[in-house]
């Protein structure tokens, strides 16, 4: 979990000792990489990026990306086994616990993640809209995300579809990796 959360914030190779990292989270880091790899490639996510692109053009990636957020937060159960409400603070100590190892800017987020507790807001539309316009803030030029919620709503249930097909393909994916 630890490796997965950091993947996006640690640079080139994780074992590099400039980032004193446990053998775990440099594993989780690797898993990471490998579901981004694996998710940039399928065709799932490019039908939903393809749908995307005229409103959110390079950043159409960042809206699929939170898009199949929002349906695994929606379908946690049933697709996890667990119970979201019951995970979220599991989560978030999980992080807590190792966050003396993250660089100065996964702490902001993870501090910022537990305060407004974003994982379950996912879930919904108003925080998959919160999500988009957070990062919208923080582009360089106009990347449509802030309005990007209306495609999602426009195209929920082939959206949805291809996330379920997608998720599947994605945890035998994971399950399969040696890194």
């Amino acid at each position: 979990m630890v490796g997965n959360y950091l993947g996006d914030f640690v640079k080139g190779d994780p074992a590099n000792p400039r980032h004193a990292l446990p053998a775990g989270v440099v594993t989780g880091i690797r898993v990471h990489r490998a579901i981004d790899a694996f998710t940039d490639a399928h065709p799932d996510v490019d039908l939903v990026r393809d749908r995307l692109h005229p409103r959110c053009h390079k950043y159409a990636g960042v809206a699929v990306d939170i898009f199949f957020d929002h349906f695994l937060a929606r379908n946690f159960t049933e697709l996890t086994g667990r119970n979201l409400d019951e995970f979220t603070p599991y989560y978030y100590e999980t992080l807590r616990q190792h966050e003396t190892v993250y660089p100065e800017p996964a702490r902001r987020m993870l501090a910022a993640m537990i305060l407004h507790n974003w994982i379950p807001y996912y879930a919904t539309f108003e925080g998959v809209e919160r999500s988009l316009r957070g990062v919208a803030r923080r582009t360089s030029f106009p990347s449509g995300l802030d309005t990007a919620v209306l495609d999602l709503q426009a195209y929920y249930d082939e959206f949805e579809a291809a996330f379920r097909r997608f998720w599947p393909e994605l945890v035998e994916h994971v399950a399969g990796q040696s890194v």
